[in-house]
This record gives structure tokens, C-alpha cells and sequence, in this order.
């Protein structure tokens, strides 16, 4: 994926996807001559006893506290899988998920004394990132001994995280650059600090970089002095939750509540009484407000309004809910875990809800505030089922626009066809969008708003709840990447120079025909005969950069009706890639300007 910020010089032809693959060239060691990365700078070399290398080293550190409820040592992590008897049941963890099953076990009953016993040998990870065979209980415990207790300052820092790969230059005494180290992971950084520590070589880390925050955002920072001021200010930012027990049971009833009101939370897995639920309450919106009221959006728009409390106990968090109709949700349920944006609940008898923190999405949903967010850039269909049928096809490359007078234009083969829209209250139970367009009877059903957030509206028609729709907005203004895109290719004619379908070659298909993509979303191809195949495009970024092409019926260009993920893209080349549900490349398309 594009970084959106690139700096696109287009004078110097430079070729947008090539970018990230260059870089990595640029990564790869050399031993025998002066590879010139950037200018060294003597101030940016890191030193040996600097604060700054120590805050690194110490982001680098191991945190073991994760498996706590397993070794009662956050300085160091046991090497999975490893067996365990708890409760007398013996279980084996595979994963960091496992960890939930113990604390099921624990919170199973309230009165029993729970106890786990762990089968030797293992390997321990030490915070230091040194793996350590462990035969008995014995010897663990001279390891644990040797922690800090729980909640006690250590050294490792835990709320923030660099963001891999990175890339340090290695100097010689002239702070010429003499070789260039790629970084993967926490462990190599580690080693690859405490070699400088040692003065074992000169070194200086490669700018930009990104910082990882415990909140899951992103800082990009451009020099050591960025770097350390970045570190020190986000190292005491967050709970490390280095105690005993899993989660964050230990959470005070202050601090749930405010971090439960702060956004609201959209169910992301669902299970009642042994029964997965996911197909149903997948996507409902929860929103908790200050005054114990709690409101629930359905994924067919209804808003349902209960009450919500929490209480901690020597077993933990809960929090209950309690509603007249959503009986499935009224339950008191343990907060049986709490990552960064994301919360686990669970109660025995086989019932869980994970939540997941989006506080883009709208449980209030109003008139004012849909229409808002409709006349906000354009818009796209990326899903249209209407009467069973896959119809979004017939939307590649044309984009809608939303006007405050209840205009509605939906732009096709260069020009723009004008209806009329219109939002509506229905029944006091959510809000309709009618769409009414001329010879496009799929968009004129009374669509029920049924998930809104900003950039995306997903609607389902009255009556059937099958019909569905969903809008992504899309902002072509000041994407440079974009612009370069459009750029590109209206600058000239192009010719199909190879199109692959699996493993059939079918270029020849294209023969003669030339291609010409216009400014307004028109495409013009004439073909051999003189003839004319028309039809849309529309250069567009979504985790990723796409060019939609729509030709309609006519073959054969019909086969490249498609929203193809840009591979590459020069200002003679551009090679489009359709990749399948497992990101494999299915087909290949590549366009090339005619002389």
C-alpha cells in the first residue's frame, strides 16, 4: 500500500509501485563496497551510553508478562506449546489465545482453590531475548526469583513499539557508510543494540521511522532527537499489567467505566449458551453513556435502548447489561481480557462477546448528520445485491455525488446522469435513503441506513433484508498518488500488452486495439475495424491503490470489468494485478503506451 504522504515528482518519471521494492534493495547487506544511503552524519550516530540507546534497548526488551498467569514472571515468557495441568485438566497452549482457556478455568467457580502445574521441559525466552532450557520447577523458580514483583518498575518499555522493518547504517572510521543492516524484529534489534552498547561498530538508524503507540496509532518520527523525545513520552503512557492475572482484571470500576464510555464498541464475535451467534449480531453498534443508559444499533438500523452498570470483585470486572428485548445481551459478564481497543467478555455455560473499539462509527444516527456525510466527496458502490444477484459490477469506475439540494449525480462513461435523493425518518426506528435515478431501478428501492461511519454507509432495502448496499466514500483532492495515476494515463493511448487469465495466455485477444482513457471517466477503445467499445474508469485508493475499469457487454473487453489492484505503474507501463480471497494473483493485465 501507498504511503499516502509520498512526495510525487512527476517531472522525474519516477515509478509510484517501484518504490517500496528499491527500498529494499537498498536494505541488502554489502560487504565489499561503500553503499551511499543518505549523507552520514556524525551527530546521528548513536553512542554507546547515550539515553538514547538505552531507550531503544529497552523498547526492544522482551515483555513476558502475557503469560503471567503461567510463570508469575513478567521478565520472562515461556516458549509455546507447552502443557499445563490446571484444575486438574490438562491442557495444551498452542497460542496466546490458549491463555483464556486457563482463566475460563479459574473463573469457573468462585469457591475453589485454583492451581496449575506446568509439564518439563520447557524453554524460557528471557527478557533479553535468550531462549534457556527448563527442567524442573526448581530451576524455573531460580529464574522467576530473579524478576522484579508484580507491578514494580523494570527496565523493558511496553507502550511503544517500533515498526518493522528498519534499517541501520554501519560506518567506518571516516563515517563512510560500509554496510546497511536490516532489523525484523524486537529480539534482532535487541542484539543489534547491545553490540553498539559494546562499541563493537559505529551505527546510526535509517529516518523515517515509525513508532507504534499503545493505543495502536502511529508516529512517524525523522531524527534521534524525535526518536528519544517520542520514547520518553509515550514509556509510561499505558498499563504494562505486569501482575499475576490474566487481562486486566485489576482494572478499578473508575477507570472501566471511562475507558467503556469513550467510544463506542461494534460486536465483533458473539456466542449464547454454546451457540455461535456471529451471523446475527455481527456489526451491532454498542454505545454506554454516562447515565447508565445503554444504546445498541442492529444491523437492521433498530436502535434498542438498556441499562448498563459495572462492579469489580476479588474474580474481576463485570459489567451487566440488561435490556427488555435483546435478550441475548442481558447478562452480568466477566471482562475476562482488555487489549488496545479491543474487549473480551465471557460467562460460563459457553457465552462470549469480543468488542472492538471504532469510535468512527454512529449509533445516533440523525437526518442531518447521514445527509452530511452523503455530500462529503464522491462515493462508491462496492456492494449491490439486489433480488440474489451480484449488480456492483455495474458501478466500476462511476462514482455517485450528493449535492445539499437533494440532487444526486452518478457519473457514467464521462457524463453524469442526475436524479434526486432524499433521506427519511421511518417509523421512529431509523432513517431511509431513496435514490431515484433514471433507468436504474436497483438504486431506486427505499434503503434502510443501517451502518454509518465516516467513509462508509452500508444500507439494506425494506422488506428484504437481502438487498444490501454499501458506499465507501472516496476523496480523490490532494492524494498525489492519485493525481499522478490520472495523470498517467490520460496522457496518451494505450494497447493491452499482456493479458494472463490463470495460466492461459490471452493476449492476442486485444490485437489493434487502442485504448483511450479521457479525463471525465470516459473510455474510448477503438478497435480494428474502426469500431467503438466505450466505458468508465476511476483511479481509486482503498488499503491500496485501484484503477476500476467497466467496458460493459461488449467482449472482449467485458472480461476486464474489474477493480484491478495496481501493481506498478510507470508513464509508459501499467500493470494491474486480480487477486483472489487468498491474495493469490489470479490474473494479470499490462497496458502500454502506444507509440
Amino acid at each position: 500500500m501507498f504511503n499516502p504522504n509520498l512526495n510525487i515528482m512527476k517531472t522525474k518519471m519516477k515509478s509510484l509501485l517501484l518504490l517500496p521494492f528499491f527500498a529494499l534493495l537498498m536494505l541488502t547487506s554489502c560487504q565489499e563496497e561503500i553503499v551511499e544511503v543518505t549523507d552520514p552524519n556524525e551527530t546521528e550516530a548513536l553512542v554507546a551510553d547515550s539515553p538514547l540507546t538505552s531507550l531503544i534497548s529497552s523498547a526492544a526488551r522482551m515483555d513476558g508478562s502475557f503469560d503471567n498467569i503461567i510463570d508469575k514472571a513478567s521478565c520472562l515468557s515461556i516458549e509455546l506449546p507447552v502443557t499445563v495441568v490446571v484444575n486438574g485438566l490438562e491442557i495444551t497452549i498452542d497460542s496466546k489465545e490458549d491463555y483464556k482457556v486457563i482463566e475460563a478455568i479459574f473463573n469457573e467457580f468462585e469457591e475453589d482453590d485454583d492451581h496449575l502445574e506446568i509439564i518439563f521441559p520447557i524453554t524460557i525466552i528471557t527478557e533479553n531475548h535468550d531462549d534457556i532450557v527448563i527442567n524442573n520447577a526448581n530451576e524455573l523458580k531460580e529464574f522467576v526469583d530473579d524478576c522484579k514483583g508484580e507491578n514494580e518498575e523494570d527496565e523493558d518499555i511496553e507502550c511503544i513499539d517500533f515498526k518493522y522493518p528498519i534499517s541501520f547504517s554501519i560506518y567506518n572510521g571516516e563515517f563512510e557508510v560500509i554496510d546497511v543492516i536490516s532489523v525484523e524484529n524486537d529480539r534482532e534489534l535487541y542484539k543489534f543494540i547491545k553490540r553498539v552498547k559494546n562499541s563493537e561498530f559505529l551505527a546510526s538508524l535509517n529516518f523515517p521511522v515509525t513508532m507504534v503507540l499503545a493505543d495502536g496509532s502511529e508516529k512517524v518520527v525523522n531524527n534521534n532527537e524525535e526518536l528519544q523525545n517520542t520514547i520518553e513520552d509515550a514509556k509510561d503512557a499505558c498499563d504494562e499489567d505486569d501482575d499475576n492475572d490474566y487481562g486486566d482484571d485489576d482494572f478499578t470500576k473508575e477507570r472501566l467505566d471511562e475507558y467503556l464510555q469513550i467510544c463506542p464498541w461494534v460486536v465483533h464475535e458473539f456466542k449464547r449458551n454454546e451457540d455461535n451467534l456471529n451471523e446475527e449480531y455481527r456489526e451491532y453498534a454498542i454505545q454506554f453513556k454516562e447515565d447508565g443508559v445503554v444504546k445498541v444499533r442492529a444491523r437492521n438500523g433498530d436502535l434498542l435502548t438498556g441499562t448498563w452498570s459495572t462492579r469489580v470483585t476479588d474474580r474481576g470486572a463485570l459489567i451487566k447489561l440488561e435490556f427488555d428485548t435483546l435478550v441475548d445481551f442481558t447478562l452480568e459478564w466477566f471482562v475476562y481480557d482488555i487489549e488496545y481497543g479491543t474487549i473480551k467478555l465471557y460467562q460460563e455455560g459457553g457465552n462470549r462477546i469480543i468488542l472492538k473499539k471504532n469510535c468512527d462509527v454512529i449509533v445516533d444516527h440523525t437526518k442531518e448528520r447521514i445527509e452530511n456525510f452523503l455530500q462529503e466527496c464522491l462515493w462508491r458502490i462496492t456492494r449491490l445485491s439486489v433480488d440474489g444477484t451480484d449488480n456492483e459490477k455495474d458501478y466500476i469506475g462511476t462514482p455517485f455525488k450528493f449535492f445539499e439540494d437533494n440532487v444526486v449525480k452518478l457519473r457514467v462513461k464521462g457524463e453524469y446522469i442526475e436524479g434526486t435523493y432524499n433521506v427519511l425518518a421511518y417509523n421512529n426506528e431509523g432513517f431511509v435513503l431513496q435514490i431515484n435515478l433514471e433507468n436504474r431501478p436497483n438504486l431506486q428501492l427505499e434503503w434502510f441506513v443501517t451502518f454509518l461511519q465516516p467513509g462508509l454507509i452500508k444500507l439494506e432495502s425494506l422488506g428484504n433484508l437481502e438487498n444490501q448496499m454499501v458506499l465507501k466514500r472516496f476523496c480523490p483532492d490532494g492524494d498525489e498518488d492519485i493525481d499522478y495515476i490520472n495523470d498517467v494515463v490520460i496522457a496518451g493511448e494505450w494497447e493491452v500488452a499482456l493479458y494472463e487469465d490463470g495460466d492461459i495466455n490471452k493476449t492476442e485477444e486485444y490485437f489493434m486495439y487502442t485504448i483511450d482513457f479521457l479525463e471525465n471517466g470516459y473510455i474510448k477503445v477503438t478497435d480494428p475495424n474502426e469500431g467503438i467499445i466505450d466505458g468508465s474508469w476511476l483511479a481509486f485508493r482503498n488499503e491500496g491503490l485501484y484503477f476500476g475499469m467497466n467496458y460493459g457487454i461488449e467482449p472482449p473487453f467485458d472480461a476486464l470489468n474489474h477493480r484491478w489492484k495496481i501493481l506498478e505503474i510507470t508513464p509508459n507501463r501499467i500493470e494491474l494485478k486480480d487477486l483472489n480471497a487468498n491474495g493469490e494473483i489470479e490474473r494479470i493485465l499490462v497496458l502500454e503506451k502506444k507509440a
